[in-house]
């Protein structure tokens, strides 16, 4: 079986080892392929995997030899699903990978906006510490999470592991969920929309991105917040309005954002956030601690090999 990987780069930028794959048929890797470069390089390609690389109707039907598509995530929006089934090609991704390094990131981006780590760091190294003349200083406000609020949309399994780490420092956790399970409630109350909008501190972004997610986070659901509120969200980009995010953040309305997502990645350079008060933008990593693209790596390698026996598992179009 021939399998070609359109671009392995970020999955493995050379700490991990595609032996897996290579177990399973001949395979050649790219780091990156541009858009023009796609079909020669699976035209006869059996099994294909792609992270982010699109492999569009007219890609499949360019290409007859394709059997497998995996793709090197949990979304699979880069690939055109029906035109797949159509063909009767699996499509296969990996869920349920990055749970605990998801839940982390996002903890560790509203940890940066209390205590601006970084910033103070970057100060001391200055010499500013050295000359001052008191034994401490900041310069921002430093914010105690223990008896806030936060407010988790979207309780799947990451929701609920970053509701585990805000109990854990004391926090009161709230959830809306359309789909609320026995799970989410022994980590969280289940509040409406509204509720959890009015009552939060933070509000954390877990959810998917639907037609009814997107634009989630909006100048009318921004109104019903606390002033002073800290947003994260480390889920999907489109699900924040990124213009009225950023004049809710000039105007002090919304006091700080955490984002390691934006609409359009990476980042444009005319992006209103990047010019925002008080917003921590970091480039799409929540996912990447080598222990979390290990599992992917493996999740992916087992998935083909699922196929090549004939009961092919993670199917997101049977």
């Amino acid at each position: 079986m021939k399998i070609v990987i359109l671009d392995g780069y970020t999955e493995n930028p050379g700490d991990l080892s595609w032996g897996g794959f290579e177990a399973l048929g001949a395979l050649t890797v790219y780091d990156r392929t541009p858009t023009d470069q796609i079909v020669p390089r699976i035209a006869d390609a059996e099994a294909v995997i792609t992270n982010k690389t699109p492999i569009s109707a007219g890609t499949l039907a360019a290409c007859p030899s394709i059997r497998y598509i995996g793709v090197l995530a949990t979304g699979y929006n880069v690939v055109d699903i029906a035109a797949a089934k159509w063909r009767g090609i699996p499509v296969t991704n990996i869920p349920a990978y990055g749970t605990d390094a998801v839940s982390q990131f996002a903890i560790a981006l509203l940890l940066e906006i209390c205590h601006h780590a970084g910033h103070h760091d970057e100060a001391v190294h200055q010499g500013r510490w050295a000359g001052n003349p008191d034994f401490c200083f900041w310069d921002y406000p430093l914010i105690e999470l223990a008896g806030k609020t936060i407010g988790i949309i979207g309780l799947g399994r990451i929701g609920q592991s970053t509701a585990r780490i805000a109990k854990a420092l004391g926090m009161n956790v709230l959830a809306f969920d359309q789909f609320q399970t026995d799970a989410g409630r022994a980590h969280a109350s289940y509040v409406t929309l509204d509720e959890l909008l009015g009552a939060s501190d933070v509000i954390a972004l877990h959810c998917p991105l639907f037609p009814e997610t997107e634009n989630i986070i909006c100048k009318k659901t921004i109104a019903k917040m606390k002033d002073g509120v800290i947003i994260l969200n480390n889920s999907r980009g489109p699900l924040v309005n990124e213009r009225d995010l950023a004049d809710a953040l000039n105007s002090g309305k919304v006091y700080a954002a955490g984002l390691d997502v934006v609409s359009t990645e990476p980042i444009k350079p005319d992006n209103p956030l990047l010019q925002a008060k008080n917003c921590f933008i970091t480039p799409h990593i929540s996912w990447a601690p080598r222990e979390s693209r290990q599992r992917l790596m493996d999740i992916a390698a087992a998935n083909l090999q699922a196929f090549t026996y004939g009961k092919p598992v993670n199917v997101v179009n049977p």
